[in-house]
């Protein structure tokens, strides 16, 4: 992995990482469930917060390791992977991340 030293190098590596569209929807789903979750831990609470991140985690992880073939960069830069996996969803949620994509050298249908 190349050296990063903020975040504006990071998010188009960040991006490159996610370079497969199956990759990109199963960070999708898990960052949604993350919401459904969030909910209801709030409304149950208790053991029920650690659905959050098992739920997000857990989808982003076997999409690096069994699609992308690459190591999450939640290893090497915890808090801007988790920043970035919020920005891609909302991105994509409000069809602005293909700009975002194209930038970073990725075909947004790949």
């Amino acid at each position: 992995m190349p050296r990063i030293a903020t975040y504006a190098e990071f998010w188009p590596f960040y991006l490159r990482e996610h370079a497969k569209a199956r990759t990109r929807r199963l960070h999708y789903a898990g960052t949604a469930l993350t919401f459904v979750f969030a909910g209801i831990a709030v409304a149950v609470g208790g053991w029920s917060w650690l659905a959050v991140p098992l739920a997000g985690y857990g989808f982003a992880w076997f999409a690096h390791f069994r699609v992308e073939r690459n190591r999450p960069a939640t290893f090497t830069h915890p808090l801007w992977s988790l920043v970035s996996d919020y920005r891609m969803f909302f991105l994509w949620l409000t069809g602005r991340l293909d700009r975002h994509l194209g930038a970073a050298g990725i075909d947004p249908r790949a």
